[in-house]
């Protein structure tokens, strides 16, 4: 009896030694310390902050970008802030018909200022539109950076054409823009056209060149923003050209002979349209500088 008592208790032992080994073999969702869940979980952590991390890297990039524009922005308005620009928008209330030379030491005289044209639909007066037009291009220059004087900024004055040059020359202006409109026997004429002193005359061949540089960047970004551009004209006739010691550029708008460029130049945001292409073709010209 005690042998048999003692073959079944041996027997016992091994058999829960081996059922003990046979649990612990088994395999487990949780034996490598995470569930299938969690890896999910974990991956879909990870995308986020993947995410996440290029998100902040895009507005780390956007950010730089806008850093860097502002310093472009700082550094070209630092640069204009060199320059002094002087606007002279044509005519006045009351043209003055007594007469002056076109020229230093000239005998040839000219009015000292003429009324100027008026529009055929509008009925506007050109020395209103060019004063108009010629604020929102002060404004647009000195967004720029530009200092920028004007020959007159209200309609009641009495400046002639010679004394409009000398103000000029007189305020050391590194350039002269003069805003003007046309006018026509044909009123089917239209377009704008821009004027320069001639290459040819004694008074005006050292500031030629420069005054047709300038030109033809106001030109091309004028033609670049839809406008109709005719030509560049140099001329020897008018006393505020003959009189300036700085490049000069006359911008003459468009024809108020005609009723459908009348009514498009008396709009305010044509005129913004245009002042700023004849600011940014400006600001051209002075980087190239």
């Amino acid at each position: 009896m005690r042998k048999k008592s003692l073959v079944v208790s041996i027997f016992i032992i091994v058999s829960l030694m081996a059922f003990g080994c046979s649990n612990s073999a088994a395999p487990s969702d949780t034996s490598s310390g995470y569930t299938k869940s969690d890896s999910k979980d974990k991956s879909s952590n990870n995308n986020q902050d993947n995410s996440k991390d290029n998100k902040s890297q895009e507005n780390n990039s956007k950010d730089n970008n806008q850093s860097q524009e502002i310093a472009n922005t700082q550094t070209v308005n630092k640069k204009n802030g060199q320059y002094v620009i002087c606007i002279d928008p044509g005519h006045q209330t009351k043209g003055d018909m007594s007469q002056e030379p076109v020229a230093p030491g000239s005998s040839e005289k000219k009015f000292k200022v003429s009324w100027g044209t008026q529009g055929v639909a509008t009925k506007i007066p050109e020395y209103e539109l060019t004063l108009s037009a010629s604020k929102i291009l002060k404004k647009d220059l000195e967004q720029m950076g530009f200092k920028v004087i004007m020959t007159r900024e209200t309609n009641d004055v009495n400046i002639t054409n010679s004394e409009r040059a000398i103000f000029a020359n007189d305020n050391n202006a590194d350039l002269v823009i003069r805003i003007h409109a046309d006018g026509s026997d044909d009123s089917s004429t239209t377009g704008a056209s821009l004027h320069i002193p001639s290459q040819d005359s004694q008074y005006t061949s050292k500031i030629y060149h420069d005054s047709n540089e300038c030109a033809k960047l106001i030109s091309l970004q004028m033609k670049q923003d839809g406008f109709k551009v005719n030509s560049i004209y140099q001329r020897s006739d008018l006393t505020g050209f003959n009189w300036s010691k700085v490049p000069v550029v006359l911008v003459e708008m468009g024809f108020m002979s005609n009723p459908e460029e009348d009514q498009k130049m008396a709009e305010t945001s044509y005129q913004e349209k245009m002042m700023k292409s004849v600011a940014e073709g400006a600001q051209s010209y002075f980087e190239n500088k």
